[in-house]
């Protein structure tokens, strides 16, 4: 027999603590964890409430934690990140503090690392508009700035 597991309140709460804690959250996983569980709207703001009021779930902080990760290890330009933000509903607000955790100077190093990087696995390419072609869609695919990327893309000449 196919039973659906189903949970109290109290059961659901301490299962989403430890589901954030494990990593930040942003509200809109939390409310797709909680459907998955079954919950009842009620239920769900209930424990959103909670979880709001001890802390295990912040915004602010999700938003810097993911823009700092992706960034970091996935090399994402802003626009990049802004995307992602928007599409988990993410305030302008925590946004903006989101990209403050980058710095100017780690940015544009980052930047002239990766479209280096690009190049040097395009060199085989000996078509000059097919690389070009190529060295923007790469960067423009990681969300970085249409300015940087075109300035990039000149220099190949």
């Amino acid at each position: 027999m196919n039973t659906v597991k189903t949970y109290t309140v109290e059961e659901a709460t301490r299962k989403l603590e430890g589901y954030c804690a494990y990593q930040e959250r942003c509200h809109k996983e939390v409310e797709q964890k909680l459907k998955e569980m079954r919950m009842i709207p009620d239920a769900v703001n209930h424990i959103i409430h909670h979880l709001l009021q001890h802390d295990f779930l912040n915004e602010t902080r999700f938003s810097q934690a993911f823009a700092r990760g992706k960034f970091k290890s996935k090399k994402w330009g802003k626009q990049r990140i802004i995307r992602e933000l928007k599409f988990r509903n993410i305030s302008a607000y925590n946004i903006k503090k989101a990209l403050q955790e980058i710095s100017e100077a780690e940015y544009y190093k980052t930047f002239h690392e990766l479209a280096e990087k690009r190049v040097k696995q395009l060199d085989g390419e000996s078509n000059l508009q097919k690389k070009r072609k190529k060295l923007a869609g790469y960067l423009f695919y990681r969300g970085w700035e249409s300015n940087l990327v075109y300035e990039k893309v000149r220099e190949l000449t």
